[in-house]
């Protein structure tokens, strides 16, 4: 299978086999959604602990049970890309500088392309910033408060 790789303003894949895990496509959304909601969630427990003990719960509930969704669903793609990685024996070729096929540079690209999620990066943010708001926010009530 020889495969081109069509690069539009130098960042944007066009034809390629990961470019339905790097555009937003309904499924990544659902799964972009539920690592946000379970990121608010075990954020929340800390402030719910204080106010409502059931409360607090269903939020450890409702982000233990997003995080464990979201991971096998990233799981799952690293494991797709590690097998190709594996099968094609791409790491070795680098490694020591064998002449790589069309389509091994196409297997490359496409983990390169799905590399460059906006919304992974977004996700990481959130979580990032959530963190350390729940952080301030649990110091503020445990100790200040």
């Amino acid at each position: 299978m020889t495969h081109k790789m069509q690069v539009k303003n130098s960042m944007d894949c066009i034809d390629c086999p990961e470019f339905k895990n790097c555009k937003d496509s309904f499924t990544s959304w659902i799964f972009f959604i539920v690592g946000l909601v379970a990121t608010i969630a075990i954020r929340l427990v800390t402030i719910l602990v204080h106010m409502d003990p059931f409360y607090s719960k269903i939020a450890w509930y409702v982000g233990i049970g997003g995080f464990f969704i979201f991971f096998v669903y990233r799981y799952r793609i690293h494991q797709a890309r590690a097998k190709v990685i594996t099968e094609r024996n791409i790491a070795e070729k680098i490694n020591k500088r064998y002449g790589l096929s069309d389509d091994d540079y196409a297997a490359i690209g496409a983990i390169l392309c799905g590399l460059r999620s906006k919304k992974e990066a977004i996700n990481y943010l959130f979580i990032f910033g959530l963190s350390a708001a729940a952080l301030f926010i649990a110091v503020y009530m445990d100790f200040i408060k």
